[in-house]
């Protein structure tokens, strides 16, 4: 099995060399092998592996979700309900986040539709961002990024 460096893995999931060594940092990959002068070597398990975390970040994964899912992978005569019950989970909190998004749009268009471009002491997008109570909906100030 051919071993490949840091750089041609990077390339090859298409991940920042950095993102790679956060990820070995918190043991979401495991620890490179090294050569004689220290360099990480990888192999195509570790492409594999790298390709699965960008993909569940890309689509919002927490990193602890991500985790449990490689473990889960990783258990031989694992059942899929594990799995089914951490996707729904996060199912569920994207439709709120949506829900908030689309409560946080309504505000936003009122503010700005509001604004006249007059004097900034008379400016409706400023005093909203002052007085929450001027706003419409208390639905976005829990907006928390996932």
């Amino acid at each position: 099995m051919k071993k490949i460096t840091i750089g041609r893995l990077s390339k090859a999931a298409n991940v920042k060399v950095t993102t790679i060594r956060y990820y070995e940092s918190i043991e979401l990959m495991g620890k490179a092998e090294r050569s004689e002068s220290g360099q990480r070597l990888y192999d195509d398990s570790s492409i594999q592996r790298l390709s699965f975390i960008r993909h569940a970040r890309d689509l919002g994964f927490a990193v602890d979700d991500i985790r449990e899912l490689i473990e889960l992978q990783t258990q031989s005569g694992s059942n899929c309900k594990a799995v089914d019950e951490i996707a729904r989970s996060h199912l569920s909190s994207v439709r709120q986040r949506i829900r908030q998004l689309g409560s946080l749009e309504t505000e936003l268009e009122r503010m700005v539709s509001n604004c006249k471009g007059n004097d900034i002491g008379t400016c409706q997008i400023m005093k909203s961002l002052n007085d929450h109570s001027a706003c419409l909906s208390e639905a976005h100030d829990r907006i928390k990024p996932m």
